[in-house]
């Protein structure tokens, strides 16, 4: 199962439903430019998409069961929707409180990280650790997507791995900070309780507006229903009036590294 073989079978149940691409539009409130981008392979469709099809096509659940069955496919399967959908995006925007996001991170962060969770062997880190460096090249390959991380003060302080891995993470960060494409705000540890404390999230914007998120958690999940979207909006822009401007956010960062 592959995704031309998702999108035949989403294009069937439409057409032996008698709904063109407009009419389903309105059936599952997403808009008639995200199916087209999904009937085309040009964005990859999500469970909630899959889910709401299954619901006004009248196809008991196949949808779902279909692109379930694509995703267990790839690895890691909680993972692959996303894939697609931050190489689509033009910007991301994500909130991390615990730690440096994944696409800022160094290699012996990322390592440390890792094989913190206790759940990978030597040989399964190495692959993840890979993936995670090649994914980076979203920020700093040919045409790097626009990027804006909102980061906890608590997650620049804690010492991952060890303090050397530590201080070698936040001046990659300032680093970073330098790209045009690339802006870290901090929250600063005083502001106290924050929506972000609920956990991590990714914003994607696509090359046509829309707007599909990433739920951190311990399998991730990929979100794009509107009323959900409504809600991590809202949060974005509390944390994003909280946090610190970008320039004084950089100066505590490289705080943090004189510190270690």
């Amino acid at each position: 199962m592959n995704g031309d073989m998702w999108i035949r079978a989403l294009k069937a149940a439409r057409a032996g439903a008698g709904v063109s691409q407009e009419a389903l539009a309105e059936l599952i409130r997403w808009s008639p430019s995200t199916i087209a981008a999904i009937e085309t392979g040009r964005r990859r469709p999500t469970p909630q998409f899959a889910e709401a099809a299954d619901e006004a096509l009248g196809t008991g659940g196949l949808l779902a069961e279909l692109l379930a069955v694509a995703a267990r496919q790839e690895s890691p399967a909680w993972f692959a929707p996303w894939r697609g959908i931050e190489a689509e995006a033009v910007a991301l925007r994500t909130s991390q409180p615990s730690l440096v996001p994944g696409l800022l991170q160094t290699e012996a962060y990322a390592r440390a990280v890792l094989h913190a969770q206790g759940t990978h062997t030597p040989e399964r880190v190495d692959q993840l650790v890979a993936s995670r460096m090649a994914r980076q090249e979203l920020l700093t390959g040919p045409t790097p997507k626009r990027f804006t991380a909102i980061i906890d003060e608590t997650a620049l302080r804690r010492v991952v791995g060890d303090r050397d891995v530590q201080r070698a993470q936040l001046e990659r960060l300032v680093e970073l900070a330098a790209l045009p494409h690339v802006r870290p705000y901090v929250v600063p540890a005083e502001v106290g309780a924050h929506p972000g404390l609920a956990g991590g999230f990714v914003l994607a914007t696509l090359p046509d507006g829309d707007e599909v998120a990433y739920v951190d958690g311990v399998f991730g999940q990929v979100v794009d229903r509107p009323d959900a979207m409504d809600t991590i909006r809202t949060m974005w822009d509390t944390l994003l009036s909280e946090a610190l401007p970008a320039g004084v956010s950089v100066e505590l960062i490289g705080k943090l590294v004189s510190e270690l």
